[in-house]
């Protein structure tokens, strides 16, 4: 045997051994080593805590909420809202989950809904639209500005209502009676990755 052919013997079963295979269409690639695999499943990174500078937004018409890092989007998580999810939240009982800027007043490790964070409604517009139309007084409103200013917890047993929390248990409807529910696995994230007074935007 010439040493051609010899080169060419052991190329042929070098090829072979290899699996040397061509895709045989596009839409049904094989991957190298000629294996056919089921599509790669997506696993989010874990989030490196402390995070710099947290926010959340909330869209309620999207049923979103989205947690930010110094200004960049790291997660969007589903969420529920409440049973009458469509609007600003007027009154107590009204069972609508507020719009507009708040933060974090509270971390509750034993909440009845798996972990909570408090919501520091009312804010000061709702405040302000509460004096005007007789559901609070005066006292009540410098009680819930004063609060707002310290970055605190807000009065909650007026007629505006009050207990808002982001909580988990179920993000899959909208049941809550104005809160904002995740997931349990979700609200855990969540629930490690911000502190008190981390600000809260909540849109339409």
């Amino acid at each position: 045997m010439t040493r051609f052919h010899g080169l060419a013997l052991t190329l042929l079963l070098l090829c072979g051994s290899l699996a040397c295979q061509v895709p045989t269409a596009k839409s049904d690639p094989i991957p190298k080593g000629g294996v056919q695999v089921a599509p790669a499943i997506t696993i989010k990174a874990t989030l490196t805590l402390p995070l710099n500078k947290p926010s959340i937004v909330v869209k309620k018409g999207q049923r979103e909420l989205l947690l930010f890092a110094d200004g960049q989007l790291v997660r969007t998580y589903r969420v529920g809202l409440g049973l009458s999810p469509v609007g600003n939240k007027v009154r107590a009982g009204d069972r609508r989950t507020p719009e507009g800027s708040f933060y974090i007043f509270t971390k509750n490790p034993q909440s009845a809904f798996y972990l909570s964070l408090g919501v520091s409604y009312p804010n000061a517009e709702h405040a302000e639209r509460g004096l005007r139309d007789g559901l609070i007084t005066k006292a009540q409103y410098t009680r819930i500005i004063n609060a707002l200013n310290r970055k605190v917890t807000p009065l909650q047993n007026t007629a505006l209502g009050g207990t808002i929390y982001i909580h988990g248990r179920g993000a899959g409807s909208d049941w809550t009676w104005g809160c904002v529910a995740l997931d349990d696995v979700s609200m855990k994230e969540l629930y490690d990755a911000v502190e008190i007074r981390t600000p809260l935007t909540i849109e339409p």
